[in-house]
């Protein structure tokens, strides 16, 4: 399944409202500009839905317009969401100069067979753009060999950072003595899960998303080391645990598990 845009763009052009509705029990985020023109028009161009009103239109108009055409923009959106995952998967190429997504950003392979051990030229728990993930493999390598080793580094690293985060979160939690245990996995529906016994499953491939997203998700699942809900208090302890969780919770509703590349 893949999950519709819904973020708004970092810059808004001149004169437009960032709204969010509800159309057939999804909700979808978009641009409303307001003309001169006598009718409501919609249209889907790479910054997402567009919506250009009349001065005069009411939000019920905007909305009845949304509802007539709500399939026609969710199919649409849809379709654009899946060329934008595309675009995203070809970046991560098994080969020298290669991008893999690493707490959010894309640090590059590099081959060189002089190496003893892959080498990471940056800060594992804060890389940067200009990181290389350096492999002890010559230039010619079979590709299934270059993943296998990404694979195992990536799985390393999240076992290491996802730990941390899970330490930092569980410190000053009065019911930290419920915890019994964590794992990592690859489980195609979820993120993560906590079982009633004080298990934590933690999805290994967060570790391609920026530290803000992988927060919120260790957040919520030790919340519910209290809360085996998704009810008001459990909400409540997610935003005790970490205020700014709701960005971060808009963001990951972008993709779901099966949607990354299965390294």
């Amino acid at each position: 399944m893949t999950t519709i845009q819904l973020l708004k763009p970092a810059k808004l052009p001149p004169n437009t409202l960032w709204q969010q509705r509800t159309i057939q029990h999804q909700t979808i985020g978009f641009m409303l500009k307001r003309s001169k023109r006598k009718s409501i028009g919609l249209r889907i161009s790479d910054e997402g839905l567009v919506i250009t009103a009349p001065l005069w239109a009411s939000s019920e108009q905007i909305q009845q317009a949304l509802d007539k055409k709500a399939d026609w923009i969710l199919s649409k959106l849809t379709e654009r969401a899946q060329r934008l995952e595309q675009q995203a998967m070809s970046h991560t190429i098994w080969q020298n100069g290669g991008k893999l997504p690493f707490l959010g950003v894309s640090i590059q392979l590099q081959l060189n067979p002089l190496l003893n051990q892959l080498v990471f030229s940056g800060d594992p728990n804060s890389p940067l753009d200009s990181d290389r993930l350096c492999l002890h493999l010559d230039i010619t390598a079979d590709s299934q060999r270059i993943q296998d080793l990404c694979h195992s580094w990536l799985q390393q690293q999240a076992k290491r950072y996802l730990g941390l985060r899970l330490q930092h979160f569980l410190r000053d939690c009065e019911y930290a003595p419920l915890f019994k245990n964590w794992r990592i996995a690859s489980p195609a529906k979820r993120w993560g899960s906590c079982s009633s016994a004080g298990t934590i499953m933690l999805n290994w491939r967060l570790i391609h998303f920026s530290p803000a997203i992988i927060d919120y998700v260790v957040a919520h699942e030790v919340a519910h080391l209290k809360e085996m809900n998704h009810g008001p208090a459990f909400w409540q302890e997610v935003e005790r645990l970490l205020p700014d969780f709701y960005t971060s919770r808009l963001q990951l509703k972008q993709f779901d598990p099966a949607s990354l590349p299965l390294f």
